[in-house]
């Protein structure tokens, strides 16, 4: 279980994030356009999940921003911006902001990748929500680099995740 905050107030997660070196969990989430994604889909690309409560949040929504300018240059990954969004709100977002270097999914429906992943709130005003997090995997499916957003109110590292992949 992590131990983070909010506002400097503690919050729980229901777990801790898959090791660096392990192989990541595979994931069904849903895109914009309602279909199913899974880990397979990504095969022959390295990863980068960037995980966050809510895009209509600022924090979430500068993330997605963000990851969108850097990961035009970057070859052979995709950055995958997950959340608990409606894929109806995450696609209005992207589409609203011209962001197309990213894509976005949502664990709505069963909430399965959040515990797999051990990231999703166990206490707070967020609970249930997944928690700020970035996990970064290879072409392999072996994870590199991960972060757990110590403060939810801050930004992930950028440079700390985009370096694990050089």
């Amino acid at each position: 279980m992590a131990n983070i905050t909010l506002g400097g107030n503690p919050i729980e997660t229901t777990g801790s994030l898959p090791a660096v070196g392990s192989k990541t969990p595979d994931f069904k989430l849903t895109a914009t356009d309602l279909s199913t994604k899974s880990m397979s889909d990504y095969k022959g690309n390295r990863l980068v999940l960037n995980i966050f409560p809510s895009i209509d949040t600022g924090t979430c929504a500068q993330s997605v921003r963000t990851f969108n300018e850097k990961a035009s240059e970057l070859a052979d990954t995709k950055v995958l911006c997950i959340s608990k969004d409606l894929p109806f709100a995450l696609a209005r977002f992207c589409g609203a902001e011209g962001l197309d270097n990213v894509e976005s999914l949502s664990d709505f429906k069963t909430g399965d990748f959040g515990k797999d992943y051990g990231l999703t709130f166990k206490t707070g005003p967020l609970e249930t929500l997944l928690s700020r997090c970035i996990v970064v995997v290879d072409k392999d499916g072996t994870i590199l680099h991960t972060e757990q957003v110590s403060e939810i109110k801050d930004e992930p590292n950028y440079e700390a995740a985009l370096k694990s992949l050089s």
